[in-house]
């Protein structure tokens, strides 16, 4: 594998870019000004063709439905890029930019917000926290401690340091979750959630 990743690596510098490795998972990346954007993509187009090559005569497929583009950066800029074609050509197909997508089960969009993220893990957890009650009444506290610990706290943990900096605002329903947690723990009500110091 060694010599797959070194190959790799080194058909990324050629082209000045960036790569990271996870897996079979290969992503490629780099930072310009608004002025350079169409410079970055001639790059990364240029470097996927030579991987796409490498993989054909080593009988691998670069499996272009899994792959996935996307530009980062703010509101004001990402717009003034709207008119300029910054699609990826990827053997045969034409991989345009998407707005949101997943990273090693991080949901990332455009503008870095973390907002789609948020929503889904939201979403995911408070599923959960409606089946403990039944357990709660049945085993007691201890075992909804550990089915707490198992389907929301493990979720709240995974990669939460993309999150750091995030308005309060943005990260409301993630607190909301929290607090659903310890009300379903141990067993307090709302009224003395806000009692809390």
């Amino acid at each position: 594998m060694r010599g797959v990743t070194d190959d790799l690596t080194a058909m990324s510098e050629k082209h000045s870019v960036h790569s990271h490795m996870y897996a079979d998972d290969t992503q490629l990346y780099d930072s310009s000004p608004l002025v350079d954007a169409e410079s970055v993509r001639d790059r990364l187009t240029s470097c996927v063709s030579e991987v796409a090559k490498w993989c054909a005569l080593r009988r691998l497929q670069l499996n272009d439905d899994k792959t996935e583009m996307i530009w980062f950066g703010s509101h004001s800029n990402l717009a003034k890029l709207q008119h300029i074609n910054l699609s990826l050509q990827v053997g045969t197909s034409n991989i345009q930019p998407s707005s949101i997508v997943w990273d090693l089960g991080v949901c990332m969009d455009s503008e870095l917000t973390m907002k789609e993220h948020i929503t889904k893990i939201a979403a995911a957890c408070f599923c959960h926290i409606c089946r403990p009650h039944q357990v709660r009444r049945r085993f007691g506290q201890e075992v909804t401690q550990q089915l707490i610990l198992a389907l929301i706290m493990s979720r709240l943990d995974y990669c939460n340091s993309v999150l750091a900096g995030l308005p309060t605002s943005t990260l409301q329903p993630l607190q909301r979750i929290q607090n659903a947690a310890v009300q379903l723990v141990f067993g307090l009500s709302r009224y003395d959630m806000s009692c809390r110091p």
